[in-house]
């Protein structure tokens, strides 16, 4: 599964949920798989190196 399906199938899972509590975990771990993306994309783009500092 991709990054972008898992992040599709959380936001359906939040929609879905049948607690508020169910929801704000799902809703978390959503923001963690945005987050994320976020990064590669960065890391691909150039933005940040994916290298430690020496």
């Amino acid at each position: 599964m991709t990054n972008e399906q898992h992040i599709e199938e959380l936001r359906a899972e939040a929609r879905a949920a049948a607690t508020l509590e169910e929801r704000r975990q799902i809703e978390a771990e959503l923001e963690l798989a945005i987050a994320e993306r976020e990064v590669i994309s960065a890391e691909l783009d150039g933005r940040i190196s994916a290298e430690p500092p020496f």
